[in-house]
Formats: structure tokens, sequence, C-alpha cells
């Protein structure tokens, strides 16, 4: 089959604007925006959002700048409208166990209101109780229990005294103490020396009479004690009596005020029955001197308990919450609790416990980039445990490092419903099902965006859409129907794909702003127009390939040995691209062939030194048995041969040399040279198919722009797979240069129409007798192989003549 010539049709795909349907994107602005060729997506996205049940969870997956993001933000949005506002979320002291603060989940809107009644109660308790203790009623009553309770024991003291007396003892209360001093016949109180001048029997009588006495006072005390903690219990119970009505009132406001029904209903009447519980066994505090700082100091502490920490108040949405942690740190994510050093201390308490983006996503959507995540290992593991269980318990793990003490807290776990949103590359999420597995079950609804979609009218008008939409919100100037078809061109350029245009629009949205950009500064019309686009395509170029012009200059300069005219045997120009992740271009690459005979068959130079990726092996061996197939009859083949990339020190990937490889090893078996001016990219099947490969445009026009450099003379050209035409999108400059005749592209379906291309020499075909023909490439081929078997079997004989031969030399001559 003989080779194709491509037109310059055949190049490129041109949009006619006429058939866009509009003049400029300004007729589009105020259109819905689509999810542009994301079809499957949009279907998975909604119905993972949709689902109640748990485990329900989205792992989104796909390149940067393909709208994962801001797609999923705006369906996560319009799910969240149509779910109800979920509840508030507090933290309240527990009077039974401080360290351990009760979780309460309150109606939206109710946890402020709950936290302004308290804070009124906490008011109306400070204020009031004092008076109510200081009230006329009050204080007869105390009174009255007060002076019952002197009377009671002043009898008891009576009796004391009359015992004292009658033992000629003196006694009065000093510094809270009993006193007792031994009296004469006067009645005045001896001095030590006086008690020690007096009879010895007298002295043992006032001893004994002293041990009788301290028993009467001990049974006195035990008398006196518990009237007056029944006096304490009295006036305690009297000041619960006149209060209880004040604190009853307050706490029934509560609860009437919070009039909407409350799931944790029966919680909070509890711990607001602990809390009056706790006002009454503090109504002492209350009331007092106003100059006492420490009675002041304990009653702010116990009012301080009072309080609502509302760490979720979801009292202004009007659907559920939508939360995108771009920022997920530990304390960021799960929340965390504050500490405060007192005296060499770290304190805390229940106000201080600070809700996380998972509390506040509550009943809603939380985003989360998987890369981010998996940059904390602590993150991680938390977030696993919490997919497990559901349950979120709030803790500070620094704290346990430490280096001072600190006063532990651990806040009540609660259940978290959330619909989280995982957002990675596709590697990342393989990776994750290999290392996690489970990880699967809890994110069930997989949302795949496409790298590229078929295109069509109907994709071609939502792009435009898109360029209205982006021109609106960054206020630039509208597009003109060429501009937008432009820019179509350039994303079908983008996919590689005449048929399918790219579906990474964050490429899109930046070449939209960089022509507006120049629009602006040429000072034209208010529509930004196709050459603007142009340009700023020829901007963007300038901007990043200055390694592709050094690496040109180099070839310019000689120092990278390429051929840009005539003929070589065993030399022939690859095509190679090269990836700078933001810049993309294509060079050439010189690949040259050496055969002689020999028994060790073909040698990878660039795997011998390790240099060359796994791809680039395989297309070795496959090209291997493909050269041993068109031999077979030959069989075996008495071959030495060696392959390299001259001048490539970092390494060698990719099976897309494989055809030119093959070219230049028949070029040296044949000993026919090839044309210089073309260079070779494909690769080739075990049948000698040509195979399609990436990065075709850049190829081609890093070869033109390097035969541009040197002078067109019209042999030059490139062998391209016939399989990448739809793949062709090339630069308008290398199309008009086709179109004049001074650069050619050809297209193979098989490996013999690329290498009659080359030496002008048929390839030719096997015949009955099996032999190619004589004067045919591998006919030429042929004969080589045979001179080799000849010479290895004279070495498997002394006596017979030797003779070396080489590829290419059939005279038998002997060198």
């Amino acid at each position: 089959m003989p080779i194709a010539t491509l037109s310059p049709a055949d190049l490129r795909l041109t949009i006619d604007p006429d058939v866009l349907g509009f003049a400029d994107t300004s007729e589009l602005q105020d259109e819905t925006l689509p999810w542009i060729g994301q079809t499957r997506a949009e279907a998975a996205a909604r119905f993972g959002l949709g689902m109640d049940p748990p485990n329900y969870n989205l792992f989104v997956l796909g390149e940067a700048g393909s709208g994962r993001s801001s797609l999923l933000k705006q369906a996560m949005r319009e799910a969240a409208a149509a779910k109800r506002v979920p509840p508030d979320l507090c933290y309240l002291h527990n009077f039974d166990a401080p360290e351990r603060p009760l979780a309460l989940r309150l109606p939206a809107g109710e946890g402020r209101l709950l936290r302004q009644l308290l804070a009124q109660t906490a008011k109306t308790l400070q204020d009031e109780i004092p008076q109510r203790l200081q009230g006329q009623d009050y204080k007869v009553e105390s009174e009255r229990i007060e002076q019952a309770w002197k009377n009671d024991v002043a009898l008891h003291y009576a009796e004391l005294t009359a015992f004292a007396e009658a033992r000629s003892f003196s006694l009065h209360r000093e510094a809270g103490r009993m006193v007792f001093t031994l009296t004469g016949k006067k009645g005045q109180a001896l001095t030590e020396d006086e008690v020690l001048a007096l009879p010895k029997a007298r002295r043992a009588e006032v001893e004994q009479a002293e041990q009788e006495l301290r028993a009467e006072i001990t049974r006195y005390i035990e008398k006196t004690q518990p009237l007056e903690r029944a006096m304490n219990e009295a006036l305690a119970a009297l000041r619960r009596q006149v209060v209880r009505p004040l604190v009853e009132r307050e706490l029934q406001a509560i609860r009437a005020g919070l009039k909407k029904q409350i799931k944790d209903a029966a919680k909070l009447n509890a711990w607001l029955d602990a809390l009056e519980r706790d006002v009454f066994d503090n109504l002492e505090l209350f009331s007092g001197d106003e100059g006492d700082e420490d009675r002041l100091d304990a009653l702010n502490s116990v009012l301080a308990r009072y309080r609502v920490n509302l760490v979720v108040d979801n009292a202004g949405l009007a659907g559920a919450p939508v939360i995108v942690e771009d920022n997920p740190l530990f304390r960021a994510l799960f929340g965390s609790i504050e500490y405060q050093s007192e005296n060499d201390v770290l304190m805390t308490d229940f106000t201080r416990i600070r809700a996380g983006s998972l509390l506040q996503a509550h009943g809603g959507f939380l985003m989360l980039h998987l890369q981010d995540v998996l940059a904390d290992p602590l993150v991680w593991e938390k977030l696993r445990r919490f997919l497990r269980s559901g349950r979120l318990q709030i803790e500070e793990p620094g704290v346990s490092f430490s280096p001072i003490a600190a006063v532990s807290l651990t806040p009540e776990a609660v259940d978290v419903e959330v619909k989280l949103v995982l957002v990675g590359s596709r590697e990342q999420y393989y990776q994750l099902q290999e290392a996690a597995p489970e990880i699967a079950r809890h994110f069930r609804a997989k949302v795949d965006f496409a790298d590229s979609f078929i295109a069509s009218a109907e994709t071609r008008r939502a792009s435009a859409i898109f360029v209205a939409h982006a021109c609106r919100e960054h206020g630039l100037p509208h597009f003109s129907a060429a501009a937008v078809a432009r820019l179509l061109e350039e994303s079908h350029r983008e996919a590689g794909d005449r048929a399918r245009e790219s579906a990474i629009f964050a490429r899109t949205e930046a070449l939209v702003m960089e022509s507006a950009a120049i629009c602006r500064a040429r000072g034209g019309p208010c529509l930004v127009a196709a050459a603007d686009v142009e340009t700023a395509l020829i901007a963007h170029a300038a901007r990043h390939d200055y390694p592709e012009q050094r690496l040109r200059e180099e070839i310019a300069e000689g120092d990278v040995l390429i051929d840009l005219h005539g003929v070589r045997t065993g030399q022939v120009n690859g095509l190679t691209q090269i990836d700078l992740g933001d810049y993309r271009f294509g060079l050439p690459v010189r690949l040259s062939a050496h055969a002689y005979a020999g028994e060790d068959g073909l040698l990878n130079i660039e795997r011998e030194v390790e240099l060359s990726g796994p791809i680039h092996d395989k297309g070795v061996f496959i090209l291997q048995n493909y050269l041993a197939a068109l031999f077979a009859h030959l069989a075996p083949l008495s071959m030495n041969a060696s392959i390299v990339f001259e001048q490539q020190y970092h390494g060698v990937e990719g099976d897309s040399a494989s055809c030119a490889e093959l070219y230049a090893l028949l070029s040296a078996l044949s000993g026919l040279p090839l044309k210089q001016g073309i260079a070779v990219t494909g690769a080739v099947n075990q049948h000698g198919g040509v195979l399609p490969v990436g990065g075709i445009n850049e190829k081609i026009e890093g070869w033109f722009r390097v035969c541009e450099a040197a002078g067109l003379d019209g042999s030059q050209g490139v062998l391209i797979p016939a399989r990448n035409r739809r793949h062709l999108m090339l630069d308008p400059r290398v199309v008009d240069t086709v179109a004049r005749g001074l650069f050619h592209i050809h297209a193979a379906e098989h490996v013999t129409e690329g290498i009659e291309l080359l030496t002008g020499v048929a390839a030719g075909e096997l015949n009955a007798a099996g032999h190619y023909p004589h004067g045919s490439v591998l006919g030429h081929a042929q004969d080589a192989l045979l001179a080799f078997r000849r010479a290895c079997q004279m070495l498997e004989h002394p006596k017979a003549p030797r003779r070396h031969f080489r590829a290419g030399d059939r005279s038998g001559r002997r060198y």
C-alpha cells in the first residue's frame, strides 16, 4: 500500500464562527453554565449527594483544572438548599464530672437563645438573691433560728460554767477556745507559783477536778455542735425556701423560652435540675461583704458554670451547611481545646472547647482534598476512625506531650452526620484503594471527571457559555464568535484529538484572561478578537519555551548532531516529546544502528546502561521479534546488532521510537541509506503495523522549527502513524508551509511503507520460494543475514578461510 502524504486540510480542524450561533459571548452570560462534557460525573455526583444512608460519601477523581472542585461546590450548594437546617451544638458544664463536659444539640437558633437566657438568669440570680436574703421576712426568721440556737448554747454553757465553779475554776472563751483558771477562796485567779505552793493533797484534788472539767467541756462540745449544724441546716433551708421561687421561675422561663421540639429535652432538663441544686449549694456566696474578694471570685467561678459554649451556631443558615476545608489541620478539622497557663499549670474548662469543620458540617457537606489530608498521618488516622464510628471526640493531642502539667478535659463524643466529598487524582484514588481497602466501603459514590469529551454543537455552545461566565466573573471584555472558535480549536489541540475537546477548563480560563488583557492593551474594540487569542498563545509559548529554544540552538550550533539533508546508512532522526509540566515541546534525536555477524542478537545500549524505561524496552523487544519474523525462513539468525539514541544522557522512555529504531536497523542490515530530512515517530507491533503515539503535534512542530531554522528546501518532513491523523491540530504556520510545498507530512499504516519512503527502494515481499526480491530493502537485508551466517559457520571450522562480513558489504571482501 503506498504511503499517504497529507494535505493541509488533514493537518488541522478549523471551526467556522458562523456555526456557533452567536455574535459574541455577551449574548450567553445569562444562560446556566452546565457540566460541560461531564454527564457521567454529574449523574454520579447528584446520586451521591442525594443518598441519605451512611457511607455514601463521594470520592471525586480527575485532573486538576477539570472543574472537579468548582462543579462539586455548585452541586453541594444545590443539594444543601433542599435540606433542613441542622441543629446547633453546645457544650455545658458537667456538675457531676467537670472534666467531662456535656454535649447538647438544639434546633437551629435555640443554642443562641439558650445562651442568652442563661446569661440573663445568672445576672438575675446575682442581683435578686441578695435582695431576697436581705428581706425582712428572711431576717426575722433567720434571727429567730439563730436566737434559738444561741439560747440552747447559753443554757449548756451555763451548766458548764456552774460545773467549773463547783470545782474552783473560772471559765471563759478566748479566740474560739475554752480557757479555764483555778481560783482561790476569794475568787481570785491563782498564779502558777501559788498552785505549786498548794499542799500535795490539794494539788491532787485540783488535777482530778481539771480532768473532770475537761471531760465536761468535751461533752459540752458534743452537745452544741449538732445544735450548730441544725441551725446551719435550718438557715440553708430557709435560704432555699426564700430563693426557690426565684430560681424555679427563671429555669421555667428557660424551658418555656425554648419553644421548638428539642431532641435532647430530657438531657437539658436534667442539666437545669443540676444547675438548680448547684445554686442552692452555693447560696451563701450570693450575699456578703462587697469587699470580700475571695467570695466574689468564688461566686464568679460558680456563675461561669451556667454559661453555654455554643460551638456550632446554625441560626443564620437557610439550608444544610456546605464547608470547603482547604487547610485540614488536626485542630481545624476535628476541633480543639484551648489551654491557658496559670501558675505553671495548663488550665481549661468547657468554655474553651472549639468546633472543627466536621462538627460545623453536621447535617451537610464537607469537601476535603485527599493530598492535604494524607499530608498529616495523625489527621488521616483520626479521619479513618471517624468514618468507622461516625462519632467525633474532640481532643488536644499535643497536651499529653507538654513539658508542664495540664488539666485534662474529655468532652462528650457526639454523632456527626456529614457527607464527605474527598477530591483527588486517579492515581491517588487507586493507591488509596490498595493501601486502605476499607475506604471503598465509606466512599461508595465515585465521581470520575473526564479529561476530554466528544465535541458536538451542544458542547461547543456550553464552552462558549463558560467563556461568557468567565468574562462576567472577572470583569473582562466579551469574546467575539471568531475568538471563541479559536479557543475551541485550542481545546481540541489540548485534547490531542480533532473529535474531542479538553475538559481541563482551567487552561481555557487562563487563556481567556490573557487574551482579554491583550485586547485591553492594544486599546482596540470592546470585543476580544481571534487575533488576540493567537497573540496570547504566542506570548504564553514565549514565556515558557526557553528550554526548547536552548536545545534548538545547540542543534544549530552543532553541539547536538542532527543531519537535516542528504542520506545516511544506519541513521535516522526520531522525534521525542519533553513535558515540563507547564509546557510541552518536541525535538529530534538521532538514532543509529550497527549490524554484523554474530550470535548475540540485538543489543539495546540504553537498556544495558539502565537509561531506558520498561515501555521502551518492550518496544525494542517487539521490533526484535518482528525482525525475526521477517526472516523466519533464515532462522536461526546469525547477527549482532546495536541500537542507540545518540547524545541522550537522561534516560529514554516510551515506545514511540520503535519504528525509527527498526528503520535504522534495516538500513544497517541492507546497507541502504535513509533520508535525513524526514524524521520518524511511531510504535510498531509484532505484525509490522504502525501504532499511534502521543504528543504528535509537539513532535511535528519541534522538527519543523529545527528545519525552518536551518532552511526549508522542500525535502524535509515527518513520517507519522496513519492512526494519528485525527490527532493533528498543527500550528497554522506549519499548515501554511505544507501548503507551499516546503514541508511534508507522511502517514504510514505499515512499517514497510515507511522504509520505502526513507530509502526510495521497494520494501519487498516474500515470493513463492520464500525469499525477498533481489534489490528490495528486505532482499538486501536477507543477503546480509545469509552472509552473516556463512561467516559464523566459517568461524566454527578453523581450516576454512575466515572472512568477516558487515551489513551492506555483499562483495565478500576480506578486511
